[in-house]
């Protein structure tokens, strides 16, 4: 029954896929400009031919290295001072007005600054963190706070070690909190991590390769190394939600 409805899943994702795909060729069969707007086979054939380029890959490893840095690292800030906030109400009031400033100000102020205490080299992974990390940041803290408290005091009664706390009543509650956080905040890493590359423009990155197509007016290139962006945002992910839910997987039987 569950494999029968995760098929059906896929096939109507398919479906909508092929659908998006036939909806852009009408689209750009009818408007006819590729300067405007270029076909799905004309962005696969330029993929293929920027694939056999010698910088290709090196460029992909270059903005993903770094988004993904960003990523972890404001994974683990934002986890770490979840878990002080939680524990101590006056620092919760502390990081309020730090947590709803980065939440609140524009990214492209944030890269504009950036650029002038950081080298473009170094600028996406400060972006990424700083995009990531209130999410994080905010899941975690309510997770913590959702935590049954009559669980917690009979834990205290009994005595109950930290690890046994941390893995008995902790993780089950933080486990949705974490997995929702994780799952909206890799998106946004990549869009403000390539968005800081664009401006930045450092040497070997997508976000140069996405600057040379505005400049040059390639819209193959420009959809081209879109379509690169969502593929490995999407693959990564898929790949960490998994890793993620492994782990807790295990622990839980552990």
């Amino acid at each position: 029954m569950i494999s029968t409805m995760l098929d059906k899943r896929r096939v109507e994702k398919a479906a909508s896929i092929v659908f998006a795909l036939i909806v852009w060729q009408m689209f750009a069969t009818l408007l006819d400009k590729s300067l405007l707007l270029v076909t799905p086979i004309a962005v696969v054939q330029r993929l293929i031919s920027l694939s056999h380029q010698a910088d290709f890959l090196s460029t992909i490893a270059f903005s993903f290295v770094r988004i993904v840095f960003g990523y972890l690292l404001a994974l683990a800030a934002g986890s770490v001072l979840a878990v002080i906030a939680g524990r101590f109400y006056l620092a919760e009031i502390m990081f309020l007005p730090f947590i709803t400033a980065i939440k609140s100000v524009p990214v492209a102020s944030f890269i504009i600054l950036c650029l002038i205490w950081l080298s473009s080299q170094g600028l996406s992974v400060f972006i990424s963190f700083l995009i990531v990390l209130p999410i994080v940041y905010t899941n975690m803290l309510q997770g913590i706070k959702s935590t049954d408290t009559k669980l917690l005091e009979m834990a205290e009664l009994f005595r109950v070690g930290w690890f046994k706390k941390m893995k008995y009543i902790y993780l089950p509650e933080l486990k949705p909190y974490l997995i929702s956080a994780c799952s909206v905040s890799i998106g946004l890493s990549w869009k403000a991590g390539i968005a800081a590359e664009v401006i930045g423009i450092p040497d070997g990155s997508i976000g140069e390769k996405l600057y040379e197509a505005k400049v040059y007016l390639s819209s193959g290139d420009l959809f081209a190394w879109t379509a690169v962006i969502i593929v490995v945002s999407i693959a990564f992910e898929k790949l960490f939600l998994y890793l993620l839910k492994w782990v807790f997987l295990r622990l839980e039987r552990s």
